[in-house]
């Protein structure tokens, strides 16, 4: 196939000029859709602020949107899944939640986060389903369905699983570990993607710790937020990537949207610059391109994704030509 080249269309939802349900604030970080026959569904992570000490909880909620994907039906009033209980791996956000159709039902891959003492967070990966379209899910239980093992410490979470063929597969990331890059700052931690297979979308087998893309920057590069798409016979996978140290503020060590492709699924090349997304100066991603999701509606391929602090101020869309 020719050059591919994504088009940017510019934000097209932003927190702040809606009611969020949950007194949440501002943020629509990893915007994740689901395709209905006349709009389409996308889901966010949104932040409210915990009261007892003021630091942030993650919600997900959703935007309708007509299929030109710029006009908004509504924004939910309600979020779909409450966080987890006390302890549990989920208890204190959901970020991201990926969304598939599996028969009647809409299954929710969740990558819940916990708060801990001597590093920031522990994350899993857990399943909730909805049987109403979306508005609600339910866990299947309360422990997550992918998580750290023997060979990936810490950290497993951002899961996006398609079936192929009759396969479950599951692109996430796992923790390589944590680290002071100096001795004043607090630890930051470095996530590579992996893979993993189930036949239900339950049971879950691991390619324990094998790092399926290459590094670009270096050994601590951390890469986040997988979602695979085939186009024209490839399977083709974006995901973001950035330094792992003073990422936050120094725009030259955020995070950036790479591309990998596969003809089986086992060995990717890595590819950035086709097709390449890149910043735009003086916009709302002049400083940033974080967590991507792709997606097919009505014959088009879409690239949703976060700019500049985040996805504070909310997502964009790109649409892909050639």
């Amino acid at each position: 196939m020719g050059a591919m080249k994504w088009a940017k269309i510019g934000k097209i939802f932003d927190p702040t000029q809606h009611k969020l349900p949950n007194d949440c604030v501002q943020f629509a970080q990893s915007p994740q859709a689901l395709v209905f026959d006349d709009f389409v569904r996308i889901y966010f992570s949104t932040r409210a602020v915990d009261k007892s000490n003021g630091k942030y909880l993650s919600h997900i909620a959703f935007v309708d949107m007509r299929k030109n994907l710029r006009d908004v039906i509504r924004v939910s009033d309600k979020t779909v899944i409450p966080l987890g209980g006390l302890g549990c791996f989920d208890e204190h956000g959901i970020f991201p939640m990926n969304v598939m159709r599996h028969g009647n039902a809409v299954y929710g891959y969740t990558c819940g986060w916990n708060r801990r003492v001597s590093v920031s967070v522990d994350t899993a990966i857990g399943l909730a389903i909805s049987r109403d379209d979306g508005l609600t899910f339910q866990r299947i239980g309360d422990g997550p369905v992918l998580a750290a093992s023997l060979h990936e410490a810490c950290l497993v979470g951002d899961g996006f699983v398609k079936v192929i063929g009759s396969v479950f597969h599951m692109w996430y990331i796992f923790g390589t570990g944590w680290k002071k890059f100096s001795p004043d700052a607090s630890p930051d931690r470095t996530y590579k993607i992996g893979h993993a297979v189930s036949n239900d979308g339950i049971n879950w087998v691991k390619e324990e710790a094998r790092q399926i893309i290459a590094d670009r920057l270096d050994a601590d590069e951390s890469q986040a937020l997988p979602t695979v798409i085939e186009i024209a016979g490839r399977h083709h996978m974006f995901f973001c990537y950035r330094q792992s140290s003073d990422f936050r503020k120094n725009k030259e060590r955020g995070y950036r949207i790479g591309h990998a492709c596969s003809d089986d699924l086992v060995n990717w090349t890595r590819d950035d610059e086709n097709p390449l997304l890149d910043i735009t100066p003086g916009d709302w991603d002049a400083d940033m391109l974080c967590y991507p999701h792709v997606f097919e509606c009505d014959g088009k391929v879409y690239l949703l994704y976060n700019g500049n602090e985040f996805g504070r101020y909310g997502f964009g869309l790109a649409v892909l030509e050639g």
